[in-house]
């Protein structure tokens, strides 16, 4: 598009010029975007400047506005409002925006909103609002929950939502599709009159996003308050990465999951040495605790130049961590997804994945954090847990040089954070219900919102329902002359208190018994502990003295034997996109190929390639494991399904193979079951990983050719699922999360927190209640729904089985367990076990399979 050269653009450009720097197209496109005033969404690789594409923007915009006084004009109201998914962000973000503001001479203020902010500075900033204030999507309700908040958004000329494809797809996008129609509410004054059309002021609203699979999608999501079309603009920018796998110098035929990667540490001393800066990505916080403590032990050197990060640990020492990050003081970090995100750390030169990130996007946003500038080259080493996620590795590289990125699609009707919203709004001013149900259905969420939906959640927090309407806990909001209001300080406070979508395992904080902040660990772990117990956390050892309100009191330890912590979620489901290239690569791995010898060092390895193998190397280093589960079994093409028959001395084993994500084949097992259960009585345990399940019986399974095609036919898929699992108690678990949501669950005050046994016994009470009363009611409905779309993953499944319609079935009747099944039977073994008497049976499973080779 044409640039129109005005003032604020050429004291920018020049400024930038002054630094010997140039922005790139994208960035003067989205620049005169804003200034036209209009809305869209940002679309570039991570490191190429997309914060500045839209901050400049709104800067330059005031100055245009302000040509001969931008630089004196002071206390000019909220002119950018900056939506960040992470807090740790935040302080990132205002270092960049202040830098700029300085050497511009502007007089902005840069404040920021968060669950960090203390009390003083809220109320700082409620006197006088800066010019930029970043904050979070739960403090931005929290702004709406205040009174006289139209005031605040009367100057407020630009919203930016930062990372808007990481939001996107949660409860915390659907809280920003609600913020947003609220404030372009308040900012249109023909929103006030009813009687005249709908027009959106001149408020631009900006998503910055990497690449997802549906870009288009995300941006119509973000500006439907607006009902516009808005634009994206696209970094025409191909980040180069480079992917290289760590290979183990004997490659296991028979894998499980999780031991090989700390076998192989010591390969990445050499890429810690021989860079600046490296961040080693762990997916879960238990894991990332034993790999610091395991890379101090066999690179004691690295004591002092390497730290430990994730979300559980003390805000003070992360924020230490991202500071000496910044600054090139560190040699490592160990991390989890809490630097999945970031806006600049340029001393970053190499990453290590551990494990398959179990995503294309997750991966690529990995490999972004190093070589964070334009030019720079993105290195990311693979390190495989177990010698299959080496294919994962080749399906990540091909993913990659495609660009085949995952969706993140938009939740629909989340009736929970509706009804919390309008607590919020009924905390502020109050709120009418005509008006608010205007500005609600124009979000995406809720387009199909109905008016009978509408009444029902008016009267829900008006009464409590029709189911509970006899107590006055329930009656939260009064109705003045139509105007819903909260009027006890009591529940507004409650309210305030519990804005957020994110419920977990109450979190207990850890402190020395002689004071000192250590972070925080779940409940569910620290009270299995007796005092004098050992675990992790932040990278030192602890043992546990004593549990007083909420606070687990703890000493250091030299115990060698400590517990690592678990917490909730630590195992990510494999993506549809990550799948449907994992089967492909799978295929490539069935044909007959020379290999390379798996005993050569790494290095040799990645140089190494065969005249008549053109497969990627992690393939031909595989190849003694495929050649093996070819003999044994059968190694599947895309357009097959295998299924293996075993017996033995464990009962009659049955493994399937869809490599479609373990969510998938959970739910996949519990209905392969119920359909074979019909053909005779039996009765089965299951196991899963992301490539496939296993059933287990006493008896013979009765799977063959004649049925195999009816027990994996997509008819009658829902009532099957209700009937093959137990929905109802599935439902009443996710019920828990919906009722502290939507405000019926009081988690307690800061400090007092009740116990989660009591938040479910709460929630298990309630979902009874309504079943009884009102079983029509949106919350229960929402708690089915969200069981199967996100849960067991329904519309996947489906996919997934009219594929196999179009698929050859493979069954084979291996004589004992083949590489493929392996991993899936130690998964199996993993409850009943602790990990060391685990991997001494794994040992010995080997051994004797191995002795049969």
């Amino acid at each position: 598009m044409k640039l129109e050269k005005t003032d604020g653009f050429r004291i920018v450009k020049d400024w930038l010029a002054a630094k010997e720097f140039k922005p790139f197209a994208y960035q003067q496109e989205a620049w005169q975007r804003i200034i036209n005033a209009e809305s869209g969404l940002v679309n570039a690789p991570t490191g190429t400047g997309k914060t500045f594409s839209v901050f400049l923007g709104a800067v330059i915009r005031f100055i245009n506005d302000n040509p001969a006084t931008f630089q004196s004009k002071a206390k000019n109201g909220l002119q950018l409002i900056w939506v960040t998914p992470l807090r740790a962000l935040a302080k990132d973000i205002g270092r960049a925006m202040e830098e700029v503001i300085n050497e511009l001479g502007l007089q902005w203020k840069v404040g920021i909103r968060n669950g960090d902010t203390s009390t003083a500075e809220r109320a700082k900033q409620k006197r006088q609002m800066p010019e930029v204030l970043i904050i979070t999507p739960e403090s931005l309700h929290l702004l709406l929950a205040q009174k006289d908040y139209p005031a605040v958004f009367q100057s407020l000329k630009t919203i930016a939502v930062d990372e808007w494809h990481e939001l996107i797809g949660s409860k915390r996008g659907v809280q920003v599709e609600l913020a947003l129609s609220r404030i372009v509410g308040v900012r249109s004054s023909a929103n006030q009159a009813s009687n005249i059309e709908f027009q959106p002021s001149n408020l631009s609203i900006w998503g910055i996003s990497a690449t997802i699979g549906n870009l288009d999608e995300a941006k119509d999501v973000l500006l439907s308050p607006l009902k516009t079309k808005g634009v994206i603009v696209r970094a025409q920018l191909q980040k180069q990465i480079e992917i290289e796998s760590v290979f183990p110098d004997e490659i296991e035929k028979y894998p499980w999951a999780g031991h090989l990667g700390i076998k192989l540490a010591e390969k990445i001393i050499p890429v810690i040495d021989n860079s600046r800066t490296t961040l080693i990505f762990i997916n879960t916080r238990g894991m990332s605790e034993l790999w610091y403590q395991t890379l101090l032990n066999v690179a004691p050197h690295l004591a002092g130049a390497i730290a430990l990060h994730h979300g559980s640990i003390d805000m003070a020492l992360r924020t230490w961590i991202e500071e000496a990050l910044h600054e090139g003081r560190l040699k490592a970090v160990v991390c989890t997804a809490s630097l999945d995100l970031g806006v600049d750390f340029r001393p970053v030169e190499t990453v290590v994945q551990v494990g398959s990130p179990k995503g294309v996007a997750r991966f690529l946003q990995r490999a972004g954090r190093s070589g964070h500038s334009p030019d720079a080259v993105s290195k990311i080493y693979f390190l495989p847990t177990h010698s299959l996620e080496l294919v994962e590795a080749a399906a990540l590289k091909k993913a990659v040089s495609r660009q085949f990125i995952e969706s993140r699609e938009p939740l629909l009707l989340c009736y929970d954070v509706l009804v919390q919203y309008l607590g919020t709004l009924a905390c502020g001013e109050g709120f009418y219900p005509g008006q608010i149900f205007e500005e609600v259905k124009r979000t995406n969420c809720f387009s199909e919102l109905t008016e009978d939906e509408w009444d029902e959640m008016l009267y829900f927090i008006a009464s409590g329902g029709n189911a509970l309407q006899q107590y006055d806990e329930y009656k939260k909001v009064e109705v003045l002359n139509g105007l819903y209001k909260i009027t006890s300080r009591r529940i507004a406070l409650r309210h305030r208190l519990h804005i957020g979508t994110i419920v977990s395992d109450n979190m207990m904080k850890v402190k020395f018994m002689g004071g000192g902040y250590v972070g925080v660990i779940e409940e569910s772990f620290i009270t299995r502990l007796e005092p004098g117990d050992a675990f992790t956390l932040a990278g030192r050892t602890l043992e546990l003295v004593t549990i007083k309100e909420m606070t687990a009191f703890v000493k250091k330890s030299s115990k060698k034997n400590a517990k690592i912590p678990s917490w909730m979620g630590g195992r990510l489901p494999l993506s549809a996109s990550l799948g449907k290239v994992l089967r492909e690569t799978v295929s490539e791995a069935s044909l007959d190929r020379p290999s390379l010898t798996v005993s050569r060092k790494t290095k040799e390895l990645n140089q190494s390639s065969t005249a008549n193998d053109q497969r990627p190397i992690e393939l031909q280093v595989l190849r003694p494991l495929f050649a093996l589960q070819k003999t044994l079994s059968h190694v599947p093409g895309e357009k097959e399904l295998l299924i293996e028959q075993i017996e033995t001395r464990d009962g009659f084993h049955l493994f399937v193979y869809p490599f479609e994500g373990r969510l998938v084949h959970e739910a996949m097992g519990a209905l392969l079951a119920y359909r074979i259960g019909r053909l005779l009585p039996i009765t089965f345990s299951i196991a899963m990983n992301d490539y496939g399940f296993e059933l287990l019986s006493d008896q013979p399974i009765p799977v063959d050719d004649s049925n195999v095609y009816e027990l994996f036919s997509p008819d009658n898929l829902m009532e099957d699922i209700q009937r093959s699992v137990n929905s109802t108690e599935m439902a009443k678990r996710k019920f828990r999360d919906i009722a502290v949501i939507g405000g019926l669950i009081f988690q307690g005050f800061p400090g007092e927190y009740k116990k989660a046994r009591h938040l479910q016994a709460s929630a298990g009470l309630l979902f009874n209640v309504f079943n009884e009363y009102d079983p029509d009611n949106v919350l229960i409905r929402q708690a089915y729904a969200e069981v199967f779309s996100q849960q067991m993953e329904e519309l996947r499944l489906r996919d997934m089985l009219q594929r196999v319609q179009k698929s050859k079935i493979i069954l084979t009747y291996p004589e004992r367990l083949t590489p493929f099944c392996f991993p899936i039977k130690v998964d199996s073994m993993r409850e009943n076990l602790t990990s060391e008497k685990l991997a001494d049976r794994v040992r010995r499973m080997q051994e004797q399979l191995n002795n049969l080779s």
